[in-house]
């Protein structure tokens, strides 16, 4: 795994030694994650600030660039919450985490699978804040394909049948 972190104002790539802090802030990514796969809405709720902004960058059927911006998560709570027949599978790699202060930034390549079946790829973008509590995410974007996904040998064996 590669993690970048912020030092001032240059970017130093790191690979055996993560700062605490960056590993906080991973870990916090992949909490999000176990709450998807585990359907526990509450789990997810918890990676998150009160309010939170949500964007997708994807093109439509006819090659069109669009953006959906959410400006809550209450959807995708219930979403993940509501029962259904296939784990959701959220696999990350080339995890770079920029930080200053308070603020963070997770940048990362992800494929998602519903049970074993690729449904899309793209990156996602987290923007964390730490507060009292710990790092929250206030912001999440991503993006979406089915095409050109370059995914990890050991992530799509994981998810053959």
């Amino acid at each position: 795994m590669v993690i970048a972190c912020m030092v001032g104002l240059t970017t130093l790539r790191v690979s055996a030694q993560q700062s605490e802090e960056d590993r906080a802030v991973v870990e916090l990514v992949r909490l999000l994650f176990r709450g998807m796969q585990l359907g526990d809405s509450a789990m997810v709720r918890a990676a998150f600030t009160e309010e939170v902004t949500m964007a997708t960058v994807y093109r439509d059927k006819q090659n069109n660039p669009l953006i959906n911006r959410e400006s809550s998560i209450a959807g995708f709570l219930k979403a993940v919450g509501t029962p259904h027949s296939d784990q959701w599978n959220e696999e990350i790699w080339d995890i770079e985490v920029k930080r200053d202060g308070d603020f963070a930034q997770v940048l990362c390549s992800y494929a998602f699978y519903r049970g074993h079946t690729f449904s899309h790829c793209g990156v996602d973008a987290f923007h964390l804040f730490r507060g009292k509590d710990g790092w929250k995410i206030f912001h999440l974007a991503d993006t979406r394909t089915t095409q050109g996904c370059q995914i990890p040998k050991e992530i799509q064996r994981k998810h053959q049948q």
